[in-house]
């Protein structure tokens, strides 16, 4: 395999591309969550996904695709990508799109704790840990500062960080696996195929399956279904197999930003002072966590 390369003008516009469009993620599903409820929203989109990444995985290896031992892995980041969705879309119901995304970018400093307890080679340096430190303390901000907060909000933005807890273990899960030398199409199948069925299966429990399917819920639907869950995870898989993945971190931070952003402009989403305080310090902490990597390659090029 080549070396990754560093960001070019293509890449720094590709993903500055794909953090507006997983920041509008949100939104989409805010805006028609009253003709179809954000829990069958995930189902089905990750359902249709699950059945287009199904059939290209058995074209390219055969009925033999999943007889590679990869199998009980799938399972695993399967089930953390349902809860990572079963979290974003209660915590939507119950808090704000630009609250959720930034509580959900969280995942990279949950990764970076749990990856050295596999890998000591992914021990944090000190630099690292005073962003762990950041990042908690404007966790802490937000969430003990929201006096003006009602406990439903508290609770949503709770949620969102479990969905960042789900999201960084599914990272580790993959890193420890075989997943980490599988396609990037089947490891995106075993994730929405399980999510499919299992958030499916929970919305009809829970009697949330109706579905008003005017114009503007098919336009969204599609929109979360085609360019989201299919086009921007495999362009991202693309970038990561091409481009150093610690470039590529710092600016994936834009998406939180843009998140909020759209719900303000589009949404009339408020921005309580503490949360704003908070959201900025858990952005700076990741990025510190994320960028110490870059700033270790800058700093050594400096004084070569």
């Amino acid at each position: 395999m080549s070396p990754r390369k560093p960001l070019d003008l293509f890449a720094i516009a590709i993903m500055v591309a794909l953090c507006v469009l997983w920041g509008s993620q949100p939104i989409s599903v805010k805006l028609i969550s009253a003709d179809v409820a954000p829990i069958m929203q995930m189902g089905v989109r990750s359902a249709i996904a699950a059945v287009v990444l199904g059939a290209l995985t058995i074209g390219r290896e055969g009925r033999g695709a999943f007889s590679d031992g990869s199998l009980p892995a799938g399972l695993l980041v399967g089930l953390l990508f349902a809860a990572e969705f079963l979290f974003i879309a209660q915590g939507l119901v119950l808090t704000s799109a630009s609250h959720l995304v930034v509580f959900l970018y969280s995942a990279p400093i949950f990764s970076a704790l749990a990856l050295p307890l596999r890998f000591p080679d992914e021990r944090l340096s000190p630099f690292q840990w005073t962003g762990v430190a950041v990042a908690f303390g404007g966790i802490a901000v937000s969430f003990l500062g929201g006096g003006s907060l009602s406990r439903e909000m508290l609770l949503g933005d709770g949620l969102g960080l479990l969905a960042g807890l789900s999201w960084g273990l599914t990272t580790v899960a993959i890193r420890a696996s075989k997943l980490s030398e599988a396609p990037a199409v089947k490891t995106l199948f075993y994730q929405v195929a399980f999510a499919g069925v299992t958030l499916l299966g929970l919305a009809m429990l829970i009697g949330q399956t109706d579905m008003h399917l005017t114009p503007k819920v098919l336009l969204h639907l599609s929109y979360q279904t085609v360019v989201i869950t299919l086009i921007s995870y495999v362009v991202w898989f693309w970038l990561l197999r091409h481009y150093l993945a610690s470039r590529l971190s710092i600016l994936s931070f834009l998406t939180p930003l843009f998140g909020v952003v759209f719900g303000v402009a589009i949404l009339n989403e408020p921005l309580e002072p503490p949360f704003l305080l908070g959201a900025i310090l858990v952005l700076l902490g990741i990025s510190l966590v994320s960028g110490a990597e870059f700033l270790r390659d800058k700093f050594a090029r400096r004084t070569a």
